[in-house]
């Protein structure tokens, strides 16, 4: 029972989240959080089991496609400065120098698969590029995947977004030689790190009326496996009781 509701509940935040914030951005870091997510072993626990499909990542995708404006970026490597993810319309200008991610073009479809004992995220993207030779609009797609690493200190789950490759659709070799390395290094800078799962979603702080005070948990070890077309979470807790009266 306990699998059961902790599974539920991080299942549908957690993969709410992880879709939103992959393709919408949130604010990058200088370096990557936490350590790696490993795969399960034979020392791994029997802890709580989180299962989130990709039908019902691509299904909250779909959503954000259908009732939001399509995400879009800079088209440049950032450093410094606004990290902010600009929601400019491609109408606005027709040649804004941003990358727009669109729910299907160049014969692909953006979305979640996970295959192979990863994860990957298609990207259909269109958009233009502001040259010294005038506006060169670009549309293609992008192949990458998604690591996952925990922080115990922060009791967060982030992913990594890497992009492996940069498809472009009828573009000059000598442009996409410039264009290639923009589109990667905004997708990969832009969309780093992303916060898949909170503390509160992963933790556990349960009131017992009854023994008065209440239950408490933190998560000291997560395991990650794809399998079956869907992310296998195996969460492993530490758990204390707090007296009721005793302080937060």
């Amino acid at each position: 029972m306990r699998n059961f509701i902790i599974g539920a509940v991080i299942g549908l935040l957690g993969g709410a989240a992880m879709v939103f914030f992959m393709f919408v951005g949130a604010p990058r870091a200088a370096n990557r959080p936490g350590v790696a997510i490993e795969a399960p072993d034979t020392q791994t626990k029997g802890g709580a089991q989180v299962v989130i499909k990709a039908d019902l990542l691509n299904q909250v995708l779909g959503t954000i496609f259908r009732d939001m404006q399509p995400p879009a970026f800079p088209l440049q490597v950032v450093a410094d400065g606004d990290e902010t993810p600009r929601y400019e319309s491609a109408q606005a200008n027709a040649c804004d120098g941003q990358i727009h991610i669109i729910q299907e073009g160049s014969g692909v479809r953006t979305g979640v698969s996970f295959k192979d004992g990863k994860i990957a995220a298609p990207i259909a993207f269109s958009g233009s590029f502001n040259s010294a030779f005038g506006c060169i609009p670009i549309q293609g797609w992008a192949q990458t995947h998604l690591d996952l690493r925990f922080d115990v200190a922060q009791q967060a789950v982030y992913g990594i977004v890497t992009v492996e490759t940069v498809n472009l659709d009828g573009v000059n070799p000598l442009v996409s030689g410039i264009v290639t390395p923009l589109v990667q290094g905004t997708l990969n800078n832009r969309v780093n790190p992303i916060l898949l799962l909170r503390g509160e979603q992963i933790g556990v702080d349960v009131p017992v009326t009854s023994a008065g005070g209440k239950l408490q948990a933190r998560a000291s070890d997560i395991r990650a496996e794809v399998k079956d077309d869907a992310l296998m979470l195996t969460v492993d807790y530490n758990f204390e009781g707090q007296k009721a009266g005793s302080g937060t």
